[in-house]
C-alpha cells in the first residue's frame, strides 16, 4: 500500500490485476484500485474534483479530469475516512497512475489541492 499526506489529508493506494476483466491477446490489461482518504484537519473537506495521470509502460499517457469520485462528491469530517474502489485499463502489463484531488474546506470554503501518490499497476506474474 502507497501513503501520502498533503494539506493535512492522508491518501492511501492498493492495486489489484483484474485477470478476469483483462484481455492480453488484444493488449487490454484491467486494474482496480482501492483509495482511502482520510481528513487530518480540524474542520471537514469536500472532494470536488479528480485529476489522473495514467501512464503505460509503452510511453502512453492519459490524462483524465473530472467532478468527485465513482459519481460523488463525499463530505469527509475531521478524523473520518472515506473509501472506495474504481478501475484503470492498459494497454501493457505495467503502468503507473498519480494525480491529485481539488478540495474544498467547508469551513471557510477555499480551495486546495491534495496529492495523490504516483502507484505501480503490474501484472503479478511481471514481478517474478
Amino acid at each position: 500500500m502507497i501513503n501520502l499526506i498533503s494539506e493535512g489529508v492522508e491518501i492511501s493506494v492498493e492495486t489489484f490485476y483484474q485477470q478476469g476483466y483483462s484481455r492480453p491477446i488484444q493488449s487490454d490489461y484491467m486494474f482496480a484500485y482501492r483509495i482511502s482518504i482520510e481528513n487530518h484537519n480540524s474542520f471537514p473537506v469536500k472532494l470536488l474534483r479528480r485529476h489522473w495521470y495514467i501512464f503505460d509502460s509503452n510511453s502512453n499517457c492519459r490524462e483524465v479530469e473530472g467532478e468527485g469520485v465513482i459519481g460523488i462528491q463525499p463530505v469527509i469530517a475531521p478524523g473520518e475516512k472515506y473509501n472506495y474502489v474504481s478501475s484503470c485499463n492498459l494497454q501493457t502489463e505495467m503502468g503507473k497512475m498519480s494525480g491529485n484531488y481539488t478540495m474544498e474546506n467547508l469551513d471557510t470554503n477555499q480551495l486546495f489541492v491534495v496529492n495523490i501518490p504516483a502507484f505501480e499497476m503490474i501484472v503479478p506474474h511481471k514481478n517474478n
